[in-house]
Parts: C-alpha cells; sequence; structure tokens
C-alpha cells in the first residue's frame, strides 16, 4: 500500500477508539459531525480530486439521498436501513443525469462547476415547493430509537455508522489510486485532451465516476436524515 495513505487509516484507528476515551455525550456527538464532514469530503474528492470534476453543487446528491430514504420509509414503509442503499442509488442516479446533461454538452471546468451549482438550485426549489417531498415543512420521521429502526438510545450507535461509512469512502479510495479505473480519471485530471488522444473515453469515465461520487454522498444524505 502506498505510503500516503498509512495517515488515513491511523486517523481511522484514533476514531475508533475515541468514543471509548471521551465518553460524554458532547464529545460523542462532535465525533460524529467530524466524521461526517470526513465522510462527504471524501465523497467529493472521488469527483473533485481524483478526476479533476470540480462540484459546486455536491450538496444535491446529499439532499436527494435524505429525501429518498425519508419519502421510502414514511410513504412506503420500508426499513430504515434500507434507506441507505436507496439513497445511494437515488444519489447515483442524479450524479448519472448531471453527468450526462453536463458532459454531453461538453462543459467542463468552472462551466462544469456553474453548472452543478445550478442544478442543486433548481433540486432546493423542487424540493420545497412539491407535496411528497413536504414542501417548505419538509418531512419528519418518528422518534423510535432502536437499532432495528436505525435510531439509538445514545450517540454511539450514531458514531458506529459513521465510522463504517468513513472506512468504506477510504477504501473506495484507496481502490481507485491502485486500479485502471482511477488511473483514467488521473489522466483525464491532468489533461483531458491528452487522456482522449491515448483512447481513453472520457466521457464515459466522467459520467461513471459522477455516479460513484453521488451514490456516495446520497447514503450520507440518509444517515443525515436519521441522526436529526
Amino acid at each position: 500500500m502506498n505510503a500516503r495513505w498509512w495517515p488515513h487509516l491511523a486517523l481511522l484507528g484514533i476514531a475508533a477508539i475515541y468514543p471509548f476515551v471521551f465518553k460524554s455525550n458532547f464529545s460523542v456527538n462532535f465525533g460524529v459531525l467530524v466524521l461526517m464532514s470526513a465522510y462527504l469530503g471524501q465523497t467529493w474528492n472521488i469527483a473533485g480530486g481524483f478526476a479533476g470534476q470540480l462540484s459546486f453543487g455536491h450538496v444535491v446528491f446529499f439532499g436527494t439521498g435524505a429525501y429518498a430514504a425519508t419519502i421510502f420509509q414514511l410513504k412506503f414503509g420500508v426499513n430504515p436501513w434500507l434507506g441507505l442503499p436507496i439513497a445511494a442509488v437515488a444519489g447515483g442516479l442524479v450524479g448519472w443525469m448531471i453527468g450526462v446533461l453536463s458532459f454531453r454538452a461538453g462543459l467542463k471546468g468552472s462551466y462544469f462547476a456553474l453548472i452543478t451549482l445550478a442544478f442543486a438550485e433548481v433540486f432546493r426549489i423542487l424540493a420545497n415547493s412539491v407535496p411528497f417531498t413536504g414542501a417548505g415543512l419538509g418531512l419528519l420521521i418518528p422518534l423510535k430509537r432502536t437499532p432495528s429502526q436505525f435510531q439509538f438510545a445514545d450517540r454511539m450507535g450514531f458514531y458506529c455508522v459513521v465510522l463504517a461509512l468513513c472506512v468504506l469512502s477510504v477504501a473506495i479510495a484507496i481502490w481507485l489510486s491502485r486500479s485502471r479505473f482511477g488511473a483514467r480519471l488521473a489522466a483525464i485530471r491532468e489533461n483531458e485532451d491528452a487522456a482522449r488522444a491515448l483512447g481513453i473515453d472520457t466521457y464515459r469515465e466522467k459520467v461513471r465516476v459522477m455516479i460513484l461520487s453521488g451514490a456516495l454522498c446520497g447514503a450520507g444524505g440518509c444517515f443525515y436524515a436519521q441522526y436529526y
């Protein structure tokens, strides 16, 4: 394994023992917020860092995942734990849509960043307008403090879940750094025209990384909905 990943793994190790050292509710809650921020940052990094597709609107995947998981739970009686894959699929679909529309139009660089911001704003307006999202009032998840309902009597349960998400995101980042897919993304990031000249299907790879990034960010939205 590349030596540059050892600090990440060391931090994950520290995070694993953190709640056993600092046991107060405030400290564990603080740890959850830090890990959630780290996880969301890593979901952005998969598209922005590995592929160079700088996005100003990643919140659209986050919000889509939160709404999708909550709607399926409240309106269709789906178990909240299944909200994680549902949110990931919803976020991935939005990532696919944004990627297809943006990259087929040839948008890149600052133009792509701005169009992602525009998509996020459109989705925000829709979420605050249509009835099935609760419009401006939003959706209220009933409080049932049982692990089977993705709710816990204390913050430690949520801490373990978000820590697992962070481990997953780092594992995917390590895989990207060692895979052909990641190598193609790095080539696109450094020089897209040169990557295309080498035979890389830059359109396909950029859409794929938006799907992956959107799916992971959507799962983060599901966690947020249950946590708050």
